[in-house]
């Protein structure tokens, strides 16, 4: 990720708070510190997650501030690497209510990632999903046309 507010600590983490998935990949404390700074401050519309260089944690990739839009969590999306994200989205209900809901992303670009690397993350989903409490809806990604912004604002309101 290009953004200013990535992160590039990628140590790994074995403490008490850390759940393990089918592929042996825990998540880091720190996932759950942003996902809680998004949910209860709401100063982050998004942040992205990732499985570390050495395969056993998922951490902090990149984090947007309240400002940015769909649009910016779109670009955060490496093309060639599988993330996890979450996202604020606000969209308006068919009554003409402005709602907001988090949004699990699991983006996984077909034909520019490795096998590997998409069973890995694959494997590993469960773990940081299940950390991630409260958040409504969930959408697997393969492609940025799958992003598109209309249809995504149309699937929170289902």
């Amino acid at each position: 990720c290009q953004h200013l507010f990535c992160f590039q600590a990628e140590a790994a983490f074995t403490g008490p708070r850390a759940s393990p998935a089918m592929s042996g990949v825990t998540v880091k404390d720190e996932c759950l510190d942003t996902f809680n700074q998004i949910k209860m401050k709401k100063d982050l519309r998004y942040c992205t997650f990732k499985i570390s260089v050495d395969r056993k944690t998922i951490v902090n990739d990149c984090q947007g501030p309240a400002g940015e839009t769909f649009q910016d969590f779109v670009k955060s999306l490496p093309e060639d690497q599988p993330r996890y994200g979450l996202c604020g989205i606000d969209y308006t209900t068919e009554d003409g209510r402005q709602e907001g809901r988090l949004c699990f992303f699991f983006w996984s670009p077909d034909g520019k990632t490795s096998v590997r690397d998409r069973m890995l993350y694959a494997s590993s989903k469960d773990a940081i999903r299940k950390k991630l409490v409260g958040v409504m809806k969930e959408m697997q990604v393969n492609d940025y046309s799958d992003l598109d912004e209309k249809e995504v604002m149309e699937r929170m309101k289902r």
